[in-house]
């Protein structure tokens, strides 16, 4: 557990985990690095696992900035050189892969294979409404509201009901480390900016897209139009899970996710 003084004097929290080749766990919207606590455990037998707070998010400096996704790819690869990472493998959930088709773009000897899961190419007509109507939520009612609405979209509602005893005590940890609104605002508009359609071409690591059939926040059909502009892009659809798959499916996640990294590493020869 660790702070790094960003270039512009800000600073972004960050974890290190076990020995081996490096592994780089990226969070969606909310940001934390928490997201990824089921996993670390197995993961960090056999990887070094790295993850981090998005700047303005958990345990970093909460700067009023205007957001993009370049930003924060930005903010990651000054973390990689802070730990004198070169090259790693790559895991991004929703917001975190959009970085990680940034950094497969724009650093692409940085990467050595890359995990896009549940994430997107462009904001559409539904995706556009579905983060103004959580953005209105957050204007007009304030963060619990936001967070209370925003989980009903995340998972599947058989999930919901099996663990309904745990949602409140869920709910009152994301409002006890929510971000001030305007960084979440920020970062919403940051989302609906993005759209890197015409670079995806440009990637050229080993490509896992990972998406689930009940996801409501990003339907498969982004994870099937990733696969299509990737080159040599594989698809892995899981049946069920909703947005929030790698908690609510995690086994199931973890092995596509072990399986498939270890397999370009193996087959290229990659230093890590």
């Amino acid at each position: 557990m660790a702070n790094l003084t960003l270039s512009d004097g800000e600073n972004l929290y960050y974890e290190v985990h076990g020995q081996g080749p490096p592994l780089v766990l990226i969070s969606g919207l909310n940001g934390v690095g928490a997201f990824w606590k089921p996993h670390l455990e197995a993961l960090a037998r056999s990887y070094t696992v790295v993850l981090h707070d998005h700047r303005g998010t958990g345990q970093s400096s909460p700067s009023r900035i205007d957001y993009s996704v370049e930003q924060m790819a930005g903010d990651l690869v000054e973390l990689l050189d802070h730990l004198e990472i070169g090259t790693a493998d790559f895991v991004g959930h929703s917001t975190g892969g959009a970085i990680c088709q940034v950094l497969g773009i724009e650093r692409p000897e940085r990467v050595a294979s890359l995990v896009l899961s549940a994430t997107w190419t462009a904001a559409d007509g539904y995706f556009r409404r579905l983060f103004e109507l959580r953005a209105d939520v957050l204007r007009a009612m304030g963060p619990e509201a936001f967070v209370r609405v925003s989980l009903m979209f995340m998972r599947p509602p058989a999930w919901i009901r099996d663990h309904d005893a745990t949602q409140s005590e869920e709910i009152a940890a994301m409002v006890a480390n929510f971000p001030v609104p305007e960084i979440m605002l920020s970062r919403i508009a940051a989302l609906l900016e993005f759209d890197r359609r015409a670079d995806l071409g440009r990637i050229s690591a080993p490509t896992l897209v990972v998406g689930a059939r009940d996801d409501m926040v990003t339907p498969i059909y982004y994870s099937e139009e990733l696969a299509s502009l990737i080159p040599g892009a594989e698809t892995a659809i899981l049946e069920t899970g909703g947005h929030f798959f790698p908690v609510s499916a995690a086994e199931e996640f973890r092995g596509l996710v072990l399986d498939f990294i270890a397999g370009p590493a193996a087959q290229a020869g990659v230093a890590q």
